[in-house]
């Protein structure tokens, strides 16, 4: 078997994989700046990935 990754033919999802991690390091990023949670589901529970960084702080402000 092959471990390449078949490329898409649409030159649109060409790059698709590339900015959805782009995106996803820019939110972690803007959660560790602002202290804010940064949800993702993982294995098929909703995760907050920013408490495993090490500046964060959960906010102390009560939901409303």
């Amino acid at each position: 078997m092959s471990d390449k990754k078949s490329l898409p033919k649409d030159s649109d999802l060409a790059g698709v994989e590339k900015a959805l991690k782009r995106a996803a390091k820019a939110a972690r990023t803007l959660a560790k700046k602002t202290h804010t949670p940064c949800y993702v589901v993982k294995e098929g529970k909703i995760v907050n990935i920013a408490e495993r960084q090490e500046t964060y702080r959960p906010s102390k402000r009560k939901p409303a």
